[in-house]
């Protein structure tokens, strides 16, 4: 049994997250100029008529298996590997990362005064063996002015951010209420994952 597991994840969050779990981790991620064959963005891609929770855990499991494929593509030792995705949800609306700041601030104005949902899958492989979980909390957002939208999207939190906003970071003046998995709402259910690890065999 590896005393490791690769994180196919670029998330500093994630990382955090895994070591508050006590895992050693090695990034198993795209190179800087992008790996032959993966193109993220078709990954991402909503399907037309697509609901959130078949979304969020179909991009989890193919980022998983174009991270299988780049660990025999750059011949790393065998290890489990682990993948997560967040996404934020208004009713059947799906909201990924934002485009630009124009964009985070249109997210957040949606968002503002209402209760969304934020899903994050994980998906574990080890050999042929996948086991995957599906973590679901609701966050309840103040009403904002556009001037607190502007405010908030003008720190750049918001890019890169499923929903527009960080939930360990300033936007959390933003909840009066939330229910669920504050770990999952940061990108890593750290319940499902170390349930997942321990169905794997895999110490934690």
């Amino acid at each position: 049994m590896p005393d490791f597991i690769y994180l196919a994840s670029q998330s500093p969050r994630r990382r955090q997250l895994l070591d508050q779990l006590g895992v050693r981790h090695e990034l198993l991620v795209p190179n800087v100029d992008g790996d032959m064959g993966e193109d993220a963005e078709a990954i991402e891609e909503v399907h037309p008529g697509e609901v959130p929770t078949a979304y969020v855990q179909r991009v989890t499991g193919l980022k998983l298996d174009a991270a299988m494929a780049r660990r025999a593509r750059r011949g790393l030792p065998e290890a489990p590997i682990l993948c997560s995705d967040t996404t934020v949800a208004l009713g059947r609306a799906i909201y990924g990362k934002p485009d630009d700041a124009a964009h985070a601030g249109r997210m957040l104005t949606e968002l503002a005064g209402r209760t969304h949902r934020v899903l994050t899958a994980v998906a574990l492989q080890m050999g042929t063996r996948r086991v995957a979980a599906l973590s679901v909390s609701r966050v309840t957002f103040a009403a904002l002015t556009p001037q607190q939208v502007d405010d908030y999207v003008n720190t750049g939190e918001p890019l890169g951010k499923a929903g527009a906003y960080g939930v360990q970071g300033r936007a959390a003046a933003f909840i009066p209420q939330l229910s669920g998995s504050y770990s999952g709402i940061m990108g890593l259910p750290m319940y499902e994952t170390a349930q997942l690890l321990r169905a794997a065999g895999f110490p934690v």
